[in-house]
């Protein structure tokens, strides 16, 4: 009899066992299954995301996980999310998070990063005729310049921490913000390298301050979810083939250039 209960309790515990080895353990067996790959984005931030006027997004980003969902032989559902909530957003209803996300310490707390996928520093924006006068941090922080920034961001951090005397202006529309530099409202912005470049070409009238050497290092990378090794492992697969098939330089040429 106790023979009989031990192999009864074994069975039990192999069924458990194999049970729990057919559920998914991964967001990546999920993703699979649903057919739908949920990404978190605030859609405000050339080149990476933005949120058109007819409702799609466009960016590098978005191409780029538009093929990594084919590849999952899934279809990519957009949640608009806005900086100061991208974290709670990515944690309550998506699988990814993106639109120009830059490490951090302090996100690492709560999420992943996948690989990083740019090298993309802090660097000023401000109009052309300025460009001689705000070189440093130093030249930054002085109590007539007025530097504006986009809220619950890296790039309110990176100004709240480096300029003391300095005005700072929080605008809460990422899509006209330059616009802001333009008129005169502010001074200077400080954002992510590849951005400054970008708004150097769309806004005639604005230069990017030493892009290629920035003020504070800094990667771009993708939210993943915190202890999923087998998701990120995954992605970070897809980054690395992306790149060596060179399929990731041509999405960001087509973007940058």
């Amino acid at each position: 009899m106790f023979i009989r209960s031990c192999l009864v309790a074994m069975s039990l515990l192999i069924a458990s066992l194999a049970s729990a080895q057919e559920a998914p353990t991964s967001r990546l067996d999920q993703v699979m299954k649903s057919g739908k790959l949920r990404v978190c984005t605030p859609g405000d931030y050339k080149p990476f995301s933005l949120l058109r006027a007819d409702g799609a997004f466009e960016g590098l980003d978005v191409d780029l996980l538009q093929s990594a969902a084919k590849a999952l032989g899934a279809e990519l559902v957009f949640v608009k999310s806005t900086w100061p909530t991208l974290m709670k957003d990515f944690l309550e209803k998506c699988d990814v998070g993106v639109g120009g996300i830059s490490v951090s310490l302090d996100r690492q707390k709560s999420a992943f990063f996948s690989t990083a996928y740019m090298v993309n520093g802090k660097a000023p924006i401000t109009r052309c005729e300025n460009v001689a006068k705000f070189q440093t941090v130093a030249a930054i922080d002085r109590p007539e310049v007025t530097v504006i920034e986009n809220p619950g961001g890296s790039n309110e951090r990176f100004a709240r921490a480096n300029f003391k005397q300095a005005k700072i202006v929080i605008y809460n529309d990422n899509t006209t913000i330059f616009d802001e530099l333009l008129k005169g409202h502010a001074d200077v912005m400080i954002s992510e390298s590849v951005e400054t470049l970008t708004q150097e070409k769309l806004r005639p009238g604005l230069c990017a301050v030493n892009p290629n050497s920035p003020l504070q290092h800094g990667e771009m990378a993708w939210l993943l979810p915190r202890g999923d090794a087998v998701f990120k492992a995954w992605i970070d697969q897809w980054l690395h083939l992306s790149k060596a098939s060179g399929e990731y330089d041509r999405v960001v040429a087509h973007w940058l250039r």
